[in-house]
């Protein structure tokens, strides 16, 4: 006998095997044959016992699968499989679609069976006869049954291997699970928890096709929250530029890994009302002189969108930590008078470890960087760094909230002469051959943090040397090598102002200052190409000399929140230049002589509305819009004053700047 919890496609086969060797027997009028009614009445026995179960399951199973089980299939992830294997108590390798198949296919059979082995009974009755189907139809009947069977069978087949394969990666994502809730150390009050969301793109399965992927997915374990997008190392711009939005991020399917996209778009237009300065970023180093040529035309007015910024960074769960990758870059590779943007570098590195401890290889902002005070201007603007330049650097956590950083950074000496300016890879027009600026080893700096409930400190170094040789170049004679050492300190301090009175909000009071020998390049804005001064090429110098040029500054700044969507920031800053006595000779109105400021000036007002910030407890998170109003005021001073510009200029400048822009980010 059969039994219908047995039954397989090799049943049907024997089945359908007996059914043969009794139906010649049946038409050939030996209808009271013990042995056939035996037999009809086993196989109707065998169904009768499963016929009434099977038509109440078959209608619990037709709404289980319409309401709970296919819904379940669809989804199947860990949940949704515990509630398949329970559902209906179906097992779970034979979905409710095979299993209304197999019922259905033993109905049939039945209806087969009597119509074959009750024949006998029946062949008294004409009409009876008449309604009998003929052995054609009924192999027919069979062979249809058969091949849904294997269909089912095949499902089933596919429907297990994929049960497994939920089972193994629910396993393993529990396993690892288990490994970085004992290897994550609980963040500290200077850490961010890790809040970024990612999209999954997973995808679900049913019986028939895959459907669109999941909304979300949790983060993965263990993994460090991606390097803010415009921290105090990052470059032009500053608080007004940054996005404090987590970017474009999704998960790498199959893979322990995210990548994020960000970046924005951004217009400015600006008018000069002093002299004509055809650029929009300009730094106060090189502001047009009284009574110069573009002084006497006046101010000009432009319209840019060139520093527009994309980047890329992926973060990947490693054996080592979290393994963040960043490519970063703008159009702000042209002159500022060209009309095609070029695509610059900006960032390209990778860094791995963990909170703890990392190490950072690659294109990246200097430790030296600092943005303290917010402004639209994409200019380096006075006593603000931003180089960015290949380096291998090391970060450690030394207490709650203390952060320490080291690294070797790419070298390069400027020094400046009666030439004009060199670089170790560019020499003024009219200099024929190499560069005779060199180095001899990488910068070193270090960088100590410290946070604390908006409370921010900041102490840095570097020690350089600076090179000069001479033998090659067109320089010589003399063939001399000279070296001398660069470096530098500065401490920068941001401090709440709702530490006094929670009437100020998120209010913030900021500073840094400076002191250093040799570290002109560092201050782009302030002192490009004047890490030293020499006097080679001057009259009767036998003896040249290579002298680091001492330097020191300082700004503050105090950013005001009228609203959560409406800020102002108020920014002076001051900086000082001490030059050698031999500066004097340089010629009058020459490019090196009109570059050697000792004192400059600045001061930054400006309006900034975010119509979608948001106050985040005592912060203020702007949104992915800024539109703003800013004015920069500039002054300089010429080492020398109106006896080293004459005839050109009178020996100071002055410039007034009104800009606006609009920054849009993803």
């Amino acid at each position: 006998m059969y039994s219908p919890k047995t039954k397989t496609s090799h049943d049907w086969h024997e089945f359908r095997h007996m059914t043969m060797q009794f139906v010649p027997r049946k038409y050939g009028g030996d209808t009271q044959d013990a042995t056939i009614r035996d037999a009809a009445q086993r196989s109707l026995s065998a169904l009768q016992d499963d016929v009434e179960p099977t038509e109440r399951d078959a209608t619990a199973l037709r709404y289980n699968r319409n309401s709970t089980i296919l819904p379940k299939i669809s989804t199947f992830d860990g949940a949704g499989l515990r509630s398949l294997k329970s559902s209906a108590k179906l097992d779970v390798p034979r979905t409710c679609q095979q299993e209304a198949c197999v019922r259905t296919f033993r109905a049939l059979c039945g209806v087969a069976s009597i119509a074959i082995f009750s024949g006998p009974a029946l062949a008294q009755t004409p009409a009876s006869q008449e309604q009998k189907p003929s052995i054609e139809e009924l192999m027919r009947r069979l062979d249809a049954l058969q091949a849904r069977a294997t269909e089912g069978d095949k499902l089933i087949s596919a429907l297990r291997h994929r049960v497994d394969e939920l089972e193994a990666r629910d396993k393993h994502s529990k396993s690892q699970a288990a490994t970085a809730r004992r290897d994550v150390v609980a963040p500290t009050a200077g850490q961010k928890p890790s809040a970024i969301p990612v999209a999954s793109t997973e995808p679900r399965m049913t019986a028939n096709a895959a459907v669109p992927p999941q909304a979300a997915a949790a983060p993965i374990p263990g993994l460090r929250p991606p390097e803010p997008m415009g921290s105090q190392f990052d470059g032009e711009g500053e608080d007004a530029l940054r996005s404090d939005l987590p970017g474009l991020s999704l998960r790498i399917p199959g893979a322990q890994s995210e990548v994020r996209f960000y970046g924005f778009a951004n217009v400015n237009g600006y008018h000069d009302f002093n002299g004509r300065n055809q650029s929009d970023a300009p730094t106060v180093q090189t502001i047009p002189l009284s009574g110069s040529p573009a002084d006497i035309q006046g101010g000009d007015t432009g319209l840019s969108a060139r520093f527009s910024r994309i980047g890329m960074d992926t973060r990947t769960a490693t054996a080592w930590g979290t393994l963040e990758t960043r490519l970063e870059g703008d159009f702000g590779g042209g002159t500022a008078a060209s009309p095609n943007a070029v695509f610059r570098l900006r960032q390209a590195w990778g860094e791995v470890g963990s909170e703890q401890f990392r190490v950072l290889v690659g294109w990246a902002n200097s430790l030296w960087n600092e943005g303290v005070y917010e402004t639209l201007n994409f200019s380096t603007n006075l006593n603000q760094s931003f180089v960015r330049q290949a380096q291998v650097r090391a970060t450690a956590t030394l207490a709650p909230g203390l952060t320490g950083h080291v690294s070797i950074e790419m070298p390069d000496t400027q020094y400046t002469s009666a030439a004009g300016v060199f670089t170790q890879i560019s020499t003024p027009a009219g200099f024929a051959g190499l560069s005779p600026s060199f180095a001899s080893v990488p910068d070193l700096l270090g960088r100590l943090e410290y946070r604390n409930d908006g409370l921010g400190l900041d102490l840095r170094g570097l020690l350089r040397d600076l090179t000069v040789r001479t033998a090659g170049t067109a320089a010589a004679p003399p063939a001399v090598e000279r070296n001398t050492a660069g470096w530098g300190v500065a401490g920068s301090g941001r401090f709440p102002m709702r530490w006094l009175s929670p009437a100020f909000g998120p209010d913030e009071l900021v500073g840094m200052a400076y002191y250093g020998q040799g570290i002109g390049r560092y201050f782009g804005g302030n002192t490009f190409g004047q890490d030293a001064l020499s006097n080679i090429g001057l009259p009767g110098v036998v003896d040249p000399s290579l002298d680091a040029l001492p330097t020191y500054g300082a700004s503050a700044g105090y950013r005001r929140f009228w609203t959560p969507q409406l800020r102002s920031n108020f920014v002076y800053s001051y900086a000082w230049q001490q030059y050698p006595s031999y500066a004097q000779l340089f010629v009058p109105g020459s490019a090196s002589a009109t570059s050697l400021n000792s004192t400059m000036q600045q001061g930054i007002v400006n309006l900034i509305w975010s119509p979608f910030a948001e106050l985040r407890g005592n912060s203020v998170g702007t949104g992915w819009l800024d539109v703003g109003l800013e004015y920069v005021y500039s002054h300089r001073d010429v080492y020398g004053g109106t006896a080293a510009t004459a005839p050109v200029s009178t020996g100071s400048g002055t410039a007034n700047r009104i800009l606006g822009s609009a920054t849009v980010r993803f």
